[in-house]
């Protein structure tokens, strides 16, 4: 097996970057999700419910970032001295505010208010203790510092929608862009569908992590993320498959136990 493919979204829940390479970090890719957007209640803003947010791209450059969408002329950003706590998913977070003409950027983009924060300290978010050691860090990714996914896996679920659609006599649809499952690193290769689901621990170029659990996929996967569309799949069909303990599945999690670069083509090998 190798890696297909690497990604890192600068701001939490929107657009990403496709790269040929990465520095893993103890937190997460270098650059991955250092920015999120909260709103009124200081609470993290997500494509979930604003699905507009995709059309932000995110362009960082060391302590800044530039803004670019559909609404405006793209904005630079550096983030100010003011820091306040946001509630990330029942977590306290200390951010420092992006500024009032980052905050009015972006609630321009998506509708209603909302204010860019950036984690300037990574070490200070844990990750869940059920899944993780006592010095595991993230950074704003929803729980963990990469996710994991397959193009064999992903070509089963293609194959499933397809059928659904037919028994439903539905259009043939279009196959899915793995970009809607926002993945850290894409395994090309597996053998068999889902293999993913087995690992405890692999190795990525020079660089091994653990796999702590299964990732459990909402409706943000339903969005295009080139229109922005919202549609039914792949939740409508991933549901009928992977679906147990109340959530539906696809990809897992990582923690790295090292540091350094991967880069697409490195070998992938389960320990």
């Amino acid at each position: 097996m190798e890696l297909g493919s690497i990604y890192f979204y600068p701001v939490k829940s929107t657009g990403g970057h496709e790269v040929g390479e990465a520095e893993v970090q103890p937190w997460g890719l270098a650059g991955d999700r250092r920015y999120l957007v909260v709103d009124e209640g200081r609470r993290p803003m997500s494509a979930r419910e604003n699905p507009v947010m995709l059309a932000c791209v995110a362009e960082p450059d060391g302590d800044s970032v530039t803004l670019t969408g559909p609404h405006a002329a793209p904005l630079r950003v550096t983030p100010t001295s003011h820091r306040f706590v946001a509630d990330v998913w029942g977590t306290p977070v200390e951010v420092t505010d992006c500024g009032d003409d980052a905050a009015g950027w972006m609630s321009a983009l998506i509708g209603r208010p909302g204010r860019l924060a950036w984690l300037d300290d990574p070490t200070r978010r844990p990750v869940n203790p059920a899944y993780g050691e006592p010095q595991d860090r993230v950074s704003l990714a929803d729980g963990y510092p990469l996710l994991l996914t397959s193009t064999t896996s992903l070509a089963q679920v293609d194959e499933w929608v397809a059928q659904t659609a037919a028994s439903l006599g539905e259009p043939p649809p279009a196959p899915l862009s793995m970009r809607r499952f926002r993945p850290s690193v894409v395994v090309d290769g597996a053998d068999v569908p889902f293999a993913e689901d087995a690992w405890q621990r692999l190795r990525i170029g020079e660089v091994e992590f653990r796999v702590v659990k299964l990732c459990d996929r909402c409706v943000m996967t339903t969005v295009d993320p080139e229109t922005t569309a919202k549609g039914k799949e792949p939740i409508r069909t991933l549901a009928r498959h992977r679906r147990w303990d109340g959530k539906t599945w696809f990809g897992v999690n990582l923690i790295p136990d090292g540091t350094g670069k991967i880069a697409k083509g490195d070998p992938v090998t389960v320990l």
